[in-house]
């Protein structure tokens, strides 16, 4: 994965029920308010919990104010990458960093809302994954060419790979820490994801989830990210699913 992390001030402590994972790039101006969210959603629910925030070699001083809320509140853990490295070595960082048993994963530009996460944790008493849809959501507010382009992404995944998940480029989810145990990240995995933890035989179910428009910050997707250049990925994914070792024993002695 070639991540390159600097050293960083992360107090242990005993482990929490829940981890909720968000790589950043250039997020400085929503990390404060995500945070202050995510606390607001599980607050009420009377779990141990941390948060875990990837930076992703951010070059718009996203790191001070992550050490100013770490420095606050010791459920606030950060790490930093030297480099940027992309969204799925952020991804993959943060979940090998968090040490909760359910893990929960959102972008930190806040259009996935925290406020949901407690429907997520719900659900996932039916579930092993749980994973958040836009689709609904975003038919109001935002511009037609995204969610065009998300749509035929999303059709020629499914296409492709024989998958069913209506929103796979959504990365608001949440899981067991076992579901990801032996999973093989890869450049570009954190929107198959729910496919990889099928693979290794876990169940995965789908819930409508709110979508904001961003207020601060750029987009760092467009297009090209969702349909072309992820053609590598999905095919490699296809190949996977057509590989993958199935079998079941039925009887063992001693």
């Amino acid at each position: 994965m070639g991540a390159i992390l600097q050293s960083t001030d992360i107090i242990m402590t005993a482990r929490p029920e829940i981890s909720v994972i968000a790589p950043c790039h250039n997020e400085r101006e929503n990390l404060r308010p995500l945070v202050e969210a995510v606390r607001g959603a599980l607050n009420p629910l009377g779990s141990t919990y941390e948060i875990v925030l990837v930076d992703d070699g951010s070059r718009d001083q996203s790191w001070p104010v992550l050490q100013e809320l770490g420095r606050a509140d010791q459920r606030v853990r950060s790490l930093r990458f030297a480099v940027n490295c992309g969204q799925s070595a952020a991804l993959w960082a943060g979940i090998q960093a968090a040490r909760g048993q359910i893990l929960v994963t959102l972008d930190a530009d806040l259009q996935n809302p925290p406020s949901e996460i407690p429907r997520l944790l719900e659900a996932l008493k039916d579930a092993d994954c749980v994973c958040g849809s836009r689709v609904a959501a975003r038919v109001q507010g935002d511009h037609w060419l995204r969610r065009a382009s998300s749509q035929i992404a999303n059709s020629i995944r499914n296409k492709v790979s024989g998958e069913t998940i209506s929103d796979a480029g959504c990365c608001f989810r949440a899981f067991r820490r076992e579901c990801v145990a032996h999973v093989k990240f890869f450049r570009g995995a954190h929107r198959f994801l729910p496919t990889l933890i099928k693979l290794d035989g876990y169940r995965v179910s789908e819930i409508p989830v709110r979508h904001n428009l961003r207020r601060m910050g750029r987009s760092h997707y467009g297009i090209w990210n969702r349909v072309f250049k992820t053609s590598a990925d999905l095919l490699a994914v296809r190949w996977m699913k057509t590989r993958t070792l199935r079998y079941r024993v039925g009887e063992t002695i001693n």
